[in-house]
């Protein structure tokens, strides 16, 4: 249910009618002097685009090389070092750049990989916080404590790291271009992760439709966790709006004139999702926090003329800095990120369409698919009465998955256990899970018989006695949560 996710966490440019100022050659009317020149404490020539374009690059000079505060200098070592760690130790940032090729690695190859430094992380867990961290590659958790490790010894590292940098790089006053390198790694990052969980949205496989059980489980015996995915998965065209909003934010993120839209949409989608995982206590809440500081830190070169933007004030000149300067560098970057883009969408697309018919609401359903109400219940040749105290006797039945069948006893509890059906020689076998050493056990063997297409017989044997269960299919239309659709008058809420 976590899985992506993503997102699970898993799984954030342009100003329309930027003004020119500044562009005119010196000496002609329209320059003001240049004590009357903007000048963004250093930053001047960054730009979050990497396109050679009039509208942004007006004003650039690229011979000027203004000295940056001590302070920016600090903070940038720090977050540089910092961001690129992340990207690069945590599990799924670095991932999506894999494309198409990660369908055939296993499903828990992301955070698998980690495994490799999990000495040097144990040691840390041990030393300093007295505990002893595993990584469980099956969990799909992103909050487990071996991650929460790593990002203390990333936050230590960068620390550290920044400290040393600033001693020996201490005559250094700008890092204008290492600084457009950063910048373009990092929103490569952004957009991997919002195309990745926003395509597991629009095609919704993130938060499928409830399955069956989950329709005659108690309310009660939901976690948040669930709640939330069941809440999302009832209603797939408002999963597949926020899976827009993603997928667009991503995009965006590619295309040179537009990554400052890109870099805003992606913030408020990623600011949804990390209150949505720390409200419904979803285990993404370290990967979503750091995508929404990811935004944040593209955002912050264009704090002032977005500032001016958002107060009406004129906008100077681009102030984010580029990979390359020259023209040529420019358009060879726009390119490769294009086919960044294409190489994204083309990976994304595939896994996507290949988890909806796997688990989606293309995935096979069971040859007795339904929820099935036990209308007779004969054990050992005597019928059994419906009693809420009655151990043995089942008052529901259910098929969903091909593989899987669940059944409800009398006091409303639900088990899940393996199903194997020829239909050809309507043959029902049930499994139960058993350990590890002993593998699946056999829980029944059936005989069925469809008597109508709302009636289901079973014959045959249920932990060493003889049984009969006639069922009749409940008919999902009468179920609340599968009365959808979009009542636009309603005198009273449908909350009951």
């Amino acid at each position: 249910m976590l899985s992506r996710n993503p997102s699970g966490v898993l799984p954030i440019r342009h100003i329309p009618g930027r003004l020119r100022v500044f562009t005119e050659a010196p000496g002609r009317r329209g320059v003001l002097p240049s004590r009357f020149r903007i000048d963004d404490e250093g930053m001047r020539g960054m730009s979050l685009l990497t396109a050679d374009t009039a509208a942004d690059l007006a004003g650039r000079d690229p011979g000027v090389v203004t000295e940056w505060k001590p302070a920016t200098r600090i903070l940038f070592r720090f977050g540089f070092l910092y961001f690129s760690l992340f990207c690069l130790l945590y599990p799924q940032p670095i991932y999506a750049f894999l494309g198409v090729i990660h369908q055939w690695l296993p499903d828990n190859t992301p955070i698998t990989v980690v495994n490799a430094y999990r000495e040097p992380v144990k040691w840390v867990g041990r030393t300093v916080f007295g505990a002893e961290v595993a990584l469980n590659p099956e969990s799909g958790s992103g909050d487990q404590a071996y991650l929460w490790v790593i990002v203390f010894c990333v936050l230590m590292l960068a620390l550290a790291g920044a400290v040393v940098w600033s001693i020996l790089d201490r005559r250094r006053t700008e890092y204008r271009r290492l600084a457009g390198w950063f910048l373009l790694f990092i929103r490569l990052c952004l957009a991997g992760q919002m195309l990745g969980y926003g395509f597991a949205k629009l095609i919704p496989t993130q938060m499928p439709v409830p399955p069956l059980d989950a329709l005659i489980q108690p309310l009660g015996d939901v976690t948040h966790p669930a709640m939330l995915w069941l809440q999302v998965g009832t209603s797939p065209v408002y999963e597949m709006l926020l899976g827009a909003a993603e997928v667009l934010g991503g995009i965006l993120l590619l295309i040179p004139r537009a990554t400052l839209a890109g870099v805003l949409l992606s913030l408020v989608s990623m600011a949804q999702v990390w209150i949505l995982n720390m409200t419904f206590d979803i285990p993404v809440k370290l990967l979503s926090f750091h995508l929404m500081l990811l935004c944040l830190v593209l955002l912050a070169p264009e704090a002032r003329r977005l500032t001016a933007v958002l107060t009406g004030s004129a906008t100077g000149p681009a102030t984010t800095p580029e990979p390359l300067d020259s023209a040529r560098g420019r358009r060879i970057v726009a390119i490769a990120q294009v086919a960044m883009l294409i190489w994204f969408l083309i990976g994304e697309v595939t896994m996507s369409v290949k988890a909806y018919n796997d688990w989606g609401p293309g995935r096979p359903k069971s040859e007795l698919y339904g929820i099935w109400t036990v209308t007779e219940f004969v054990r050992d040749g005597q019928p059994v009465p419906p009693l809420a105290t009655d151990e043995n006797r089942w008052q529901r039945m259910v098929f969903d998955n091909p593989q899987i069948a669940a059944y409800q006893r009398m006091d409303d509890t639900v088990t899940t256990v393996g199903a194997r059906i020829d239909g050809a020689a309507h043959k029902l076998v049930l499994q139960s899970g058993g350990g590890h050493a002993e593998g699946p056990q056999t829980l029944a063997t059936f005989t069925f018989e469809r008597q109508a297409p709302d009636r289901l017989v079973l014959t045959g044997d249920l932990s060493g006695h003889p049984v009969a269960i006639t069922m009749r299919q409940v008919d999902e239309r009468t179920i609340r949560l599968r009365q959808g659709g979009i009542h636009f008058i309603q005198d009273v809420p449908r909350f009951n």
